[in-house]
């Protein structure tokens, strides 16, 4: 069975907790950190709250 898609994402950490991630030709990233529960669960305090990868799953199977 051929693969119908190979997803191609390079992940760049930036200052912690955010990251940028480029997912495949797409130009601009996707930009990444805490947020509500995830800053409480980790004990953050984010200078700026973003989406975290869990948003971005649980959003992606909602669909």
């Amino acid at each position: 069975m051929e693969p119908v898609h190979i997803a191609r994402v390079r992940v760049y950490q930036e200052k912690r907790p955010n990251r940028r991630a480029f997912l495949g030709d797409f130009p601009e990233p996707i930009r990444y950190g805490v947020n509500t529960g995830v800053k409480a669960f980790y004990k953050l305090e984010p200078e700026e709250e973003l989406p975290s990868t869990l948003d971005h799953l649980v959003a992606a199977a909602a669909g």
